[in-house]
C-alpha cells in the first residue's frame, strides 16, 4: 500500500513538499509520520483561495515507467500481497493542510460556498491522479485516506459532510468502482456517523476501524458488505509495565469472537502507543501478534 510516484515521498520518514507546495515534517514525537508543519499555512484567507492555491504541474510525466518503478518498490511478493495504491483523494485533509484546523473549520463554517469551489479545483487534482493510477498501476484495490473523525466525533456535521465530500467522493470512486477495483477506505476515530455514505459508495474495507466506534453495531449492520480492518487497541493499564500475558491475549480472542463470525475481518492493532520502540510495548505486541497469528490459522478451521 503506498501513494503513486507522482505525489512525491513527502508522506515518508523524511517528510518533504506534497504537489500543492504544503511542507510536511517529521519528529520522533510522531514516530515519524509526516504532518503538515505548524503554523507554515499557505492559505490565510479562503476568500482568496485562487491566488494562493495553484494547480499541481507535473509536466511530461511518465505514468508508465512510474507505475513499473511502483510495483517493484512497493510490492514485495506479489503471490502474497496485494497492490493497493492511493489516488490523493484525501480532500479534507489536502484542505486542512492549507489552513490548519481552526482556519480551515472556520471557512467550512463561515463561508461553504466558496469552500466548495476550492475543493471542486482540487477535484480536478485528484481526477488526474486517479484516473492515470487505474489505467497504468492495473492496481488490486485504490485507497481513499481522508481523516474527517477526531477520537470523539467528526470534526464536521454528517449534514456537512454529506454535502461536502460525499459528492465529491463519488467522483473519485466511480471510476473506481466501475473498474471492478475494491475500495480501501481509511478514516481514524469515532467516524461511524459517516460510514453509510461511503459504503454505498462502495468501500469494501475500513481501516483502522477503532474501537471507539461501536463495531459491533457495525458488524451487525453491513456483514459481509464491509471488511473491518483493525478492530483493536490495548490501552495501557494503570499497573503498566506489569501485565499478565494470559489477558492480553484473551483480549485478542475477545475482539476475533466479536468480529470474525462471518468473515469480513481482518485484524490489526495492538499497544496503544507511539513508543514502538519500548522494549515492554515490543513485548507485549509480541504476545499479540502471536495469539492473532494462531487465531487467524484456526478460527475458521
Amino acid at each position: 500500500m503506498g501513494d503513486p510516484l507522482i505525489m512525491g515521498g513527502f508522506r515518508g520518514p523524511q517528510g518533504g513538499i506534497d504537489p500543492w507546495g504544503v511542507r510536511h515534517v517529521t519528529n520522533k514525537e510522531t514516530n515519524y509520520s509526516a504532518i503538515p508543519e505548524p503554523n507554515n499555512f499557505i492559505l490565510r484567507d479562503i476568500t482568496k483561495w485562487r491566488d494562493a492555491i495553484k494547480m499541481p504541474e507535473y509536466g511530461d510525466f511518465d505514468w508508465e515507467a512510474a507505475a513499473i518503478k511502483d510495483r517493484e518498490t512497493l510490492l514485495k511478493d506479489p503471490e502474497q500481497s496485494l497492490f493497493v495504491i492511493s489516488g490523493m483523494g484525501d480532500l479534507f485533509q489536502q484542505f486542512i493542510s492549507f489552513m490548519g484546523f481552526v482556519e480551515g473549520l472556520c471557512a467550512i463554517f463561515e463561508e461553504p460556498e466558496t469552500v466548495e469551489e476550492l475543493f471542486d479545483f482540487m477535484l480536478e487534482n485528484t481526477l488526474y491522479i486517479t484516473k492515470n493510477v487505474l489505467y497504468y498501476y492495473k492496481p488490486d484495490g485504490y485507497y481513499l485516506l481522508d481523516d474527517t473523525a477526531s477520537k470523539l466525533q467528526p470534526f464536521v456535521s454528517p449534514q456537512v459532510f454529506e454535502k461536502l465530500l460525499v459528492p465529491r467522493y463519488k467522483k473519485i470512486l466511480d471510476p473506481v468502482v466501475n473498474a471492478g477495483v475494491p475500495i480501501f477506505y481509511h478514516n481514524c476515530g469515532r467516524c461511524e456517523d459517516l460510514l453509510s455514505s461511503m459504503v454505498e459508495l462502495g468501500v469494501k474495507v475500513w481501516d483502522p476501524a477503532q474501537p471507539v466506534n461501536d463495531l459491533k453495531a457495525i458488524k451487525n449492520r453491513y456483514g459481509n458488505q464491509l471488511v473491518i480492518n483493525g478492530g483493536y487497541e490495548y490501552d495501557l493499564p494503570i499497573r503498566w509495565t506489569d501485565v499478565d500475558e494470559e489477558e492480553v491475549r484473551q483480549t485478542v480472542r475477545d475482539t476475533f469472537e466479536l468480529l470474525a463470525p462471518g468473515g469480513g475481518y481482518v485484524f490489526s492493532g495492538g499497544v496503544k502507543s507511539l513508543d514502538l520502540n519500548d522494549p515492554d510495548v515490543q513485548r507485549v505486541n509480541g504476545w499479540i501478534r502471536d495469539e492473532a497469528q494462531k487465531l487467524s490459522e484456526t478460527f475458521y478451521s
